[in-house]
């Protein structure tokens, strides 16, 4: 692995990985984490993922439950949004990734729907926010948390994974779970997932209002300079292609 920086670690996938098989193995797979503060052990017996908010019936789930639900897997690509931003001209404040932030693996797990479900959606619900066991390293720092349109979150690729290629989701990828959007970039993928709320209005903590923002502009583009931009959060990935070989 690219060691791209310890606290909190990142590490990225060496380029001639990407030449040795559709899927990146577990070991290669780049690492990112917003906060320092990671659990270096998880408690499996008392581990729980909390469902609480704008549902009909709080839920407190154990792996055990968990894997009790009917079981899927799918196939899709992570990428970080900040992936190749290493060689951008003037340099961006961030991870100085290379091209090796994203990784492809065969994901293995229970669809969210299927615990928002179980544990109902009132109507009225907005979105759908996702937190995780990692901590910020100063009181006041914003914990990261991610939010999904409830409509997406019920979408039938999305899902709780616990399993990444056929083998244990490690621990710097997310153990014991961590959330799988088929299409949008990693800061949706929840690692440790550990806490699901649904809201009735629009998420606007730091790491959906502030951070992770792009122009909201065909293509989000804008000139260097430009003022008064409507800003929205990063969703959607946009097409990337490698040539590994000739």
């Amino acid at each position: 692995m690219v060691l791209q920086r310890t606290r909190p670690p990142l590490l990225e996938t060496p380029f001639d990985v990407f030449d040795k098989g559709v899927f990146t193995p577990n070991d290669s797979f780049f690492v990112r984490w917003h906060w320092a503060v990671i659990p270096t052990t998880v408690d499996v017996d008392s581990f729980r993922l909390n469902v609480h908010g704008q549902v009909n019936q709080p839920l407190s789930l154990s792996l055990k439950d968990l894997l009790a639900l009917p079981r899927f897997e799918i196939a899709a690509v992570n990428q970080c949004s900040g992936n190749s931003r290493g060689f951008f001209q003037p340099r961006v404040a961030g991870g100085e990734w290379g091209n090796g932030a994203m990784g492809n693996a065969r994901w293995t797990g229970v669809h969210l729907k299927d615990v928002l479900d179980r544990a109902g959606v009132k109507a009225g619900a907005v979105q759908v926010r996702f937190n995780g066991l990692d901590t910020p390293v100063v009181p006041d720092g914003p914990d990261f948390m991610k939010s999904l349109a409830v409509d997406h979150a019920r979408d039938s690729d999305v899902m709780i994974a616990y399993a990444m290629n056929g083998q244990q989701l490690p621990l710097l990828n997310g153990f014991p779970l961590r959330l799988v959007v088929p299409g949008w970039y990693a800061t949706y993928w929840v690692k440790m997932l550990n806490d699901i709320e649904v809201l009735d209005n629009a998420d606007t903590n730091f790491w959906m209002k502030t951070a992770y923002t792009i122009p909201d502009t065909p293509h989000a583009d804008m000139t260097p300079g430009q003022a008064n931009i409507t800003m929205v959060p990063i969703g959607r990935m946009n097409p990337r292609s490698f040539i590994t070989n000739i």
